[in-house]
């Protein structure tokens, strides 16, 4: 899965456990059918594996389950929660610390109901709710390739550093069997295309783009786990500083006006003609999983994202306009923001905004640009941000970070006016909300220099 860094169900489930008031009975989920390869003693063969890598690469396990420089599988990379670190797992098939000692059914249990060996529950960072709609046939796969074709590494699991009472469990199964009730493998006949079909099934299921993308309730399940819901995939929290956007129709601040090229392009090299991946949780899903999926996958998914209606409920707006560029080159210059941005941004981005094609993203009419919370906006004006480096996008184009020569003032004066630049037209952004994102920025630093961590 891509770097989850929500804290899904701890407070959530406490709430819960109040107001019901009683332990969690055993949660009873239907047997999956092991088949001939996976029958006692038999070991499958290698197209199963693949298959098993494929499934794998689409659901992006690796991002999460590898710490930085560490092995591949044996967990350990942190999932940083307001409420305390959690640690991912190992799930190689060692069998002292890994899942090696797991069967077909404890597979099936963890992966798609959120459960134990033991009974109990998993920290809902793991995306239970997306993987219940998995197949059976891409279980069984997922599960031989775990078992032979990752190699075992002895790598002890770490305990969540995560206090009491937050730390106590079973709370956790009362809020998994309250918002992820079981249910069966996801059901394609609705769709009446094949292709759209597909593409649902690898957003909803394997791709699991609803735990980053789609809106929270106070108990901090997603507001809808498919098309049913208004608010599936309207856009998400904050993680890791990086807002989740909305990929819905919306044109301003969502997917209404890309292409299913664009989209295309973006899982495929991080990058399209208009913009690009900055924030490291969705460059973690390009880099480990949708650039190594099949063309015709990928155009699944772009497919069955343009299906989706706009959610008419975004303030912001967006018509093309000269009147910036106009102003500009005719001398007015009197406004601070225009001042800053043509003393740090014009040389790249230009004076109309639009930078040069794939090479550095277009300004006007950016999703990010528009986005009701700025915090993406202004993370990128303080810290910088690079492209990622892809397949075939090789080169790593970068931006340097201005947080050390631009105040908080600054910064808000050069980002509202980016937002309300060439037909953009958004609300405007204040000092205070640039100083929360630069206090967010320094705690990260300082989080990162005490673990250690470096880029994988």
């Amino acid at each position: 899965m891509k770097k989850v860094l929500l804290t899904l169900g701890i407070v959530g489930a406490l709430v819960v456990a109040g107001m019901y008031g009683y332990a969690v009975a055993p949660t009873e989920t239907r047997k999956i059918e092991p088949g001939p390869q996976l029958a006692a003693g038999a070991k499958p063969d290698a197209g199963l594996i693949e298959k098993g890598r494929y499934v794998a690469t689409a659901s992006d396990c690796i991002a999460c389950h590898t710490a930085p420089s560490g092995k591949a599988f044996a967990g350990g990379r942190v999932i940083q929660s307001p409420i305390g670190n959690m640690y991912s797992t190992n799930i190689t098939p060692d069998k002292a610390t890994g899942i090696g000692n797991y069967t077909l059914d404890d597979f099936d249990r963890a992966i798609r109901h959120g459960i134990t060996p033991t009974g109990g529950t998993l920290y809902p960072a793991m995306p239970f709710p997306s993987y219940a709609r998995m197949s059976d046939d891409d279980l069984r796969a997922l599960y031989a390739y775990f078992m032979h074709g990752v190699a075992p590494a002895s790598a002890a699991n770490r305990a969540a550093d995560i206090r009491w009472p937050l730390s106590i469990r079973w709370p956790l199964g009362i809020w998994r069997k309250t918002f992820v009730p079981v249910q069966g493998p996801m059901d394609l006949s609705k769709y009446a295309d094949q292709r759209i079909a597909r593409g649902a099934y690898l957003v909803q299921s394997l791709g699991h783009c609803g735990t980053c993308h789609t809106p929270r309730a106070a108990t901090l399940n997603e507001l809808a786990l498919d098309e049913s819901g208004p608010e599936y995939l309207a856009g998400g929290p904050l993680i890791d500083g990086w807002l989740a956007v909305n990929l819905r129709g919306d044109k301003v601040d969502g997917m209404g006006n890309w292409s299913e090229k664009d989209i295309v392009d973006t899982l495929k090299t991080g990058r399209n003609s208009h913009s690009g991946v900055l924030g490291e949780p969705m460059q973690d899903v390009v880099l480990h999983s949708t650039q190594n999926m099949t063309d015709d996958d990928l155009s699944a998914m772009a497919g069955y994202l343009k299906t989706l209606p706009a959610t008419g409920n975004k303030k912001a707006s967006f018509t093309a306009s000269t009147a910036t560029v106009d102003a500009i080159m005719s001398g007015d210059d009197s406004q601070r923001g225009v001042q800053l941005y043509l003393d740090n941004c014009s040389a790249c981005h230009r004076v109309d905004g639009k930078a040069s094609g794939n090479v550095f993203p277009a300004l006007p009419g950016n999703p990010t640009v528009l986005q009701q919370d700025p915090s993406s906006l202004i993370r990128v004006i303080l810290a910088g941000a690079r492209l990622p480096s892809t397949k075939t996008a090789p080169s790593e184009l970068g931006m340097p970070g201005f947080a050390w020569r631009l105040s908080d003032e600054e910064t808000a004066h050069l980002t509202t006016f980016v937002r309300n630049a060439w037909g953009n037209k958004a609300a405007p952004v204040g000092a205070a909300d640039v100083a929360k994102v630069r206090k967010a920025l320094k705690d990260h630093e300082i989080h990162e220099m005490d673990k250690g961590d470096t880029k994988h």
